[in-house]
């Protein structure tokens, strides 16, 4: 494919062969008449979202990047030669950095947690099991997802989690973290997640900068299918998705 300004153009032709005679079909594609290729840029932050991209960057130090890792990380440096060219390492400057976890059993079907977004303790303990998880924002006022946890658990109150591989419900996040600490890793909870009140008091400190981020409803349309989202809970990008 080629690109001119003003000029660029792109033709698809594919063929075919369903039976013993052979089909042709041709596409042709062309961009608008005023279409310009962007320039290549480096990456930056807009000027306008400095101050957001900061404040949602606040949990990667109050919560001493709990979150990041997954259980049992660690990392070694290699030969290149030691990696199958089938397997993911990660390359800086020529070193090759292999990585390795204890991540234990994931679930058949994925749980099921209602929540919205300042209760990212239970999304800390799920981003260090590796766990796939079905995420139902309930923001306040939401018609969606909120009035479900009453039919499911009796009272509206979050988090809750759903485990369909196991038929086990439950409130409260210590609880929830406890249940899939055991159930899906080695029965040791982190240390970031096991101090009472430090843990409740950085919390709490982490969300200073987006204390009412993603607590209240705004009208939008569901889609058809759930979203998929690879994310890790400090990364700032992701940290709208329960408005």
């Amino acid at each position: 494919m080629s690109e001119t300004e003003n000029k660029t153009s792109t033709s698809v032709k594919t063929q075919q062969q369903d039976t013993p005679s052979t089909s042709t079909s041709s596409v042709s594609i062309s961009p608008p008449s005023n279409f310009k290729p962007p320039e290549a840029k480096r990456f930056a932050i807009r000027s306008d979202k400095t101050f957001e991209i900061l404040a949602a960057s606040l949990p990667l130090f109050f919560r001493f990047a709990t979150g990041v890792f997954v259980s049992g990380y660690s990392f070694s440096f290699v030969s290149k030669d030691e990696i199958p060219p089938n397997e993911y390492v990660f390359k800086l400057s020529g070193i090759t950095v292999k990585e390795t976890s204890k991540v234990g059993a994931r679930p058949e079907k994925p749980i099921e947690i209602y929540e919205f977004e300042r209760y990212f303790m239970v999304r800390e303990i799920v981003a260090i099991l590796d766990l796939d998880v079905l995420f139902y924002p309930c923001p306040r006022n939401s018609p969606n997802f909120r009035p479900k946890v009453v039919q499911l658990g009796g009272k509206q109150q979050f988090p809750y989690m759903v485990d369909p591989n196991t038929g086990v419900s439950m409130y409260e996040s210590d609880d929830i973290i406890r249940y899939l600490v055991g159930k899906y890793g080695d029965g040791n909870i982190p240390l970031a997640l096991s101090l009472g009140f430090l843990t409740s008091l950085t919390c709490g400190l982490s969300m200073l900068g987006r204390i009412t981020k993603g607590t209240t409803y705004t009208p939008a349309k569901l889609p058809p299918q759930p979203l998929k989202l690879w994310a890790y809970e400090v990364g700032p990008k992701h940290l709208n998705y329960a408005s």
